[in-house]
């Protein structure tokens, strides 16, 4: 059973997600937060497995809320749940530590899949709003690159297969479009997902997107390099 919390400051969104997570038999809603510091408290008490987390709230926001779960090491994985008019706290959210980020009218299949996929260890990035993610990078550069992860290390680091599999990855591609891209099976590509998560010290895909970006390595609007480059 996959118990999950709910933190949004309005209480008919709460409902809703709720009517939606109770028709599902591995799931089970365990609480309700309306703002971040309500979510932190009750993540600690309650330690769900996943967190649906709202951006914007009065008082401490989901960034906070995010940022706390996290340095508390706490076993919660948060789902990031946006709007299009928030594309400034995506990426804020992703650096926070979350898990992945949905769009709010995400139809509810897709949100129980989602549900499923961050309990399992994974993480997930709307198509969508990874695009725009993208194109924010292109407009507006983000900090300087961390050093411990220049480009030239990672190119170092990772093997030209790797570095394939990489910039697919930052590109918010799951594994078997990866799999499809580059003419492999999606085991093969799950081998290496992890042993570049591994090799660069990394929690999840959400983490390797930032740092693909942040790194320099990957260039933004700039497709990934076919298979045989």
């Amino acid at each position: 059973m996959i118990s999950v919390l709910l933190v949004d400051d309005h209480s008919l969104i709460r409902m809703g997600f709720r009517l939606v997570l109770d028709a599902e038999t591995d799931i089970e809603v365990v609480g309700e937060a309306a703002d971040g510091t309500a979510a932190v408290s009750m993540c600690s008490a309650l330690r769900p497995d996943v967190v649906l987390m709202d951006v914007r709230m009065p008082g401490h926001d989901g960034i906070e809320a995010t940022r706390d779960i996290v340095a508390a090491g706490l076993p919660c994985k948060v789902l990031i749940l946006t709007t299009f008019d928030l594309d400034d706290y995506v990426y804020a959210g992703l650096r926070a530590g979350a898990s992945g980020f949905l769009l709010k009218d995400t139809p509810p299949a897709n949100l129980v899949a989602a549900i499923h996929t961050i309990a399992a260890g994974d993480a997930v990035l709307a198509p969508t709003a990874t695009t725009r993610l993208v194109h924010q990078f292109a407009a507006s550069p983000g900090p300087e690159p961390p050093s411990s992860h220049p480009a030239a290390q990672l190119q170092q680091t990772l093997t030209r297969r790797e570095q394939d599999v990489f910039s697919r990855m930052a590109a918010g591609m799951s594994n078997s479009e990866i799999a499809a891209s580059l003419f492999l099976s999606e085991g093969t590509v799950k081998i290496h997902v992890g042993r570049i998560l591994a090799k660069l010290g990394l929690r999840d895909r959400v983490q390797a997107v930032v740092l693909a970006y942040e790194s320099g390595l990957i260039t933004p609007g700039t497709p990934p390099s076919p298979e045989g480059r």
